[in-house]
């Protein structure tokens, strides 16, 4: 059959009514049972164009099933758990496989193209790894992170996070905003893989994963409004397999060209009169 036969117009949508209090608009939710052999996995909520006027919908969440459920982990990057039509993405590591996890869809009832488009991709085999000390907020530090057989480990920006030439990775990051700095305003995401990043988090949230054996592959650190005002910022990375990466600046992608997981990173952070000072006594 032609592409020209299965092509049909789509009646114009009415535009969408003002909210009112107290009224109830019911929603079209549904409950899966995925199956999922041992290993870990990522599902992603791909976007949706949908998604921006309809509060986020469709949204996902991902659970355990309520009995019965053993060796089954699940980490969002959202603090919440949603996963929204904006194309949010969660872990799930399954350490005694097959086992089921619940998939539950909420979408605007009887809205074209209203059902989520999900992707399950298998991360890696085998068991999970030894649980690990569950991590506390960065107090003193400015960054945090969560390292390979180590833990937690902070430092002070412009000093190194992580050891260069040890081989372990980072799992998560956590970037605490200079004092006077909104949160909004001092934002960083992961690098996952190729062209795959982690929605954006403000600072003073975990960015990354926990005792879950799968590791960060570079950092974009973005500065914006009295942030971006006030402070320049460079980030630089050193990766397992001895590559290096930066300084790089502001929202600017910091990864290996290998895409090999991250080893240590510095995050520099200088107050922007600084910087024109040191320029105007090199003149």
């Amino acid at each position: 059959m032609s592409r020209a036969a299965v092509q049909k117009t789509e009646p114009e949508q009415a535009p969408k009514p003002a909210l009112q209090a107290g009224s109830i608009q019911e929603l079209k939710v549904t409950g899966h049972l995925m199956t999922l052999d041992s290993g870990l996995f990522c599902i992603v909520n791909e976007a949706s164009a949908a998604a921006t006027g309809e509060q986020g919908l469709p949204g996902v969440r991902i659970s355990p099933p309520p009995i019965g459920a053993t060796g089954i982990e699940i980490t969002g990057f959202r603090a919440d758990g949603w996963l929204s039509g904006h194309g949010d993405a969660a872990l799930v590591r399954v350490s005694e496989g097959p086992a089921q996890i619940l998939v539950t869809v909420y979408q605007i009832a009887g809205l074209a193209d209203a059902a989520p488009r999900l992707q399950v991709m298998r991360l890696a085999n085998g068991a999970a790894p030894a649980p690990t000390a569950p991590a506390q907020p960065p107090e003193v530090m400015d960054v945090l992170a969560h390292i390979q057989t180590r833990g937690d480990v902070g430092a002070k920006f412009g000093d190194w996070l992580g050891e260069p030439g040890t081989g372990t990775w980072i799992e998560g990051i956590a970037i605490a905003a200079p004092e006077g700095i909104a949160p909004v305003d001092f934002s960083y995401q992961a690098v996952l893989g190729r062209g795959w990043l982690s929605p954006w988090v403000e600072a003073g949230q975990y960015c990354g994963s926990r005792g879950m054996a799968l590791p960060l592959l570079g950092l974009r650190v973005r500065l914006q409004g009295e942030a971006a005002e006030r402070f320049d910022i460079a980030c630089e990375a050193s990766f397992v397999d001895g590559s290096k990466a930066g300084p790089v600046g502001n929202d600017e992608t910091c990864e290996a060209d290998s895409l090999a997981a991250l080893e240590a990173v510095r995050i520099s952070l200088v107050p922007r009169g600084r910087v024109k000072a040191a320029a105007r006594g090199r003149r």
